[in-house]
């Protein structure tokens, strides 16, 4: 299926590594000119040389989103984008008796208000354009939360919430506003946390045992495995494609069935 996206521009937040690398390679393998993002100036440029190296086009910058000011570098290096993928972000796994009112606060920077400086500086463009995407990387915690890292969950569910807000806002501009929620998804971290869960449970040694034990105690799911990062990736390239232009304020959930909800 032809995607429609050779003339389009992307900026993916947060795509030095895992989710967001894999959503800017698959971006730039359907013809989009990606501009690739991260804190890590030499991780992001080696992203933008592989997508190049591939036959893509691609441009890498960085700068830190939870300022104003790295906001306003990031969005004068993307320039008049037409799609935008809000992925930055980050946990640490804290619980509620290690939180304080200061790290509620930071995490709730860098994880939603980080992605609504873009939608700021970005959006205006692709309302004067006429078309655009914006799409956000969320998860199956925003509504079914856990006890632990209680201020990551809630991040999940502002991201939710604005991304239909944001929808609401949009109609009839032809830009649409969506959300990816993944599972459980098999990038380095997780398959390091995995490791040291079957250490402590006794899932291993081989990774196919442990893979499937995780998936059945840890993250359970009705496919029996984690996702993968292109899968994500290819839920993103669909919703940002021509072929998606009917959808919007919609919750794409690619998670195995972890979240056992009909809403």
């Amino acid at each position: 299926m032809d995607l429609g996206l050779s003339d389009k521009r992307a900026l993916v937040t947060g795509s030095s590594t895992g989710l967001g690398q894999s959503i800017a390679e698959t971006l730039a393998a359907e013809g989009v000119f990606v501009v690739v993002h991260g804190r890590d100036a030499s991780r992001t440029q080696a992203v933008a040389d592989g997508i190049r190296a591939g036959g893509g086009d691609a441009v890498s910058v960085t700068g830190d989103l939870a300022t104003d000011a790295g906001a306003d570098a990031v969005a004068a290096t993307a320039g008049d984008v037409d799609i935008l993928i809000n992925n930055a972000g980050y946990y640490d796994g804290l619980g509620w008796s290690e939180l304080t009112a200061e790290l509620w606060a930071q995490i709730y920077q860098v994880n939603v208000v980080s992605g609504v400086r873009m939608i700021e500086r970005l959006v205006p463009g692709m309302r004067r354009r006429g078309w655009g995407r914006v799409i956000q990387i969320g998860g199956g915690l925003a509504i079914q939360p856990a006890a632990m890292q209680p201020h990551y969950n809630a991040t999940l569910a502002a991201r939710h919430n604005l991304t239909v807000s944001l929808a609401r806002e949009l109609a009839g501009t032809g830009i649409t506003s969506n959300i990816v929620a993944p599972g459980a998804i098999l990038t380095e971290p997780v398959r390091d946390m995995a490791f040291r869960a079957a250490a402590e449970h006794g899932w291993g040694p081989a990774w196919e045992d442990i893979e499937k034990a995780a998936a059945t105690e840890w993250f359970p799911n009705d496919i029996g495995r984690f996702g993968r990062p292109e899968e994500i990736a290819s839920a993103v390239a669909f919703l940002a494609s021509v072929h998606a232009g009917y959808i919007s304020g919609a919750d794409l959930r690619v998670d195995g069935g972890t979240i056992r909800s009909v809403a």
